[in-house]
């Protein structure tokens, strides 16, 4: 009888202690989660009004919530009087090896992050990286999407491309058109001239402001060079350079204005 009310009073005693613990427990796991949940919402409107993409705002509000139950779960278990020492240890490792074995994906995530934070290009420009020019079509968190212009698909990881040289030709409203156009020796240079600088200006794409530039660059081997500089509109840029190159060789050809191309000329001799 006297083991059966030591045993009662254990029981009532075990109780006592651990009832209210559960009870606190449940109490801070509700609160904690309500906490996380106003926290998730209020960094989605941060990261809102920051203009932070909405494919990266939805995967680090993930990240970010799912780091903060696992501290509020540890948290609890400490309350119930579990030892966390080793649970967390066994996070740690799993965190390093998972961090290891994703250390590529974790770059180009990283690389993701920061170009959608900094915005070094956007959707519809036309960049050059890593050896591959093309249209921006899309900008995942791990990858850059371009469209070359032959319509192929390329692509790229943001993480050798947020460490890699960048060149966005869609940044800047105008763009330099750079030509050399080469004529003959025997040629008349200024009647030359002359006809690049009535064609820059019969071009309504070419812009007056900078004013158009054409110049003797350079004395080569078999030509005079003129160097031919045009300032346009971004879009209007490859339809001018093409036109040019047209336009020049029918106005040259009515002048009589050649054109050099390299020539090899061969002696022969009449041994005896």
């Amino acid at each position: 009888m006297e083991n059966l009310q030591a045993y009662y009073n254990q029981g009532v005693d075990f109780l006592l202690k651990v009832v209210p613990q559960f009870l606190w427990a449940i109490v801070a796991l509700l609160v904690g989660l309500w906490i996380i949940k106003l926290l998730l919402k209020a960094s989605n409107k941060a990261m809102e009004k920051a203009n932070v993409d909405v494919s990266l705002r939805k995967f680090l509000n993930s990240l970010i919530g799912i780091g903060l139950k696992v501290l509020l779960l540890i948290s609890v278990a400490s309350m119930l009087g579990i030892a966390t020492t080793s649970f967390i240890a066994v996070i740690g490792a799993a965190g390093l090896a998972v961090g290891l074995a994703l250390q590529g994906s974790l770059a180009n995530f990283a690389g993701g992050v920061l170009i959608l934070l900094f915005k070094p290009f956007k959707v519809g420009d036309v960049i050059e990286t890593q050896g591959h020019t093309g249209k921006v079509a899309e900008i995942q968190v791990f990858n850059t999407v371009l469209k070359t212009p032959d319509n192929k698909t390329v692509i790229v990881p943001n993480g050798a491309v947020s460490n890699g040289s960048i060149v966005n030709y869609s940044t800047e409203e105008k763009r330099r058109v750079d030509m050399t156009f080469g004529i003959g020796y025997e040629d008349d240079i200024q009647k030359a001239k002359d006809i690049l600088i009535d064609l820059l200006e019969e071009d309504k794409r070419i812009l007056n402001d900078p004013v158009p530039q054409v110049v003797l660059s350079e004395l080569a081997d078999s030509s005079v060079n003129f160097a031919v500089r045009a300032w346009v509109k971004g879009a209007d840029y490859w339809d001018v350079y093409f036109d040019m190159q047209e336009k020049v060789k029918k106005a040259f050809d009515a002048n009589k204005i050649s054109i050099p191309y390299p020539q090899h000329d061969v002696h022969l001799f009449n041994e005896k």
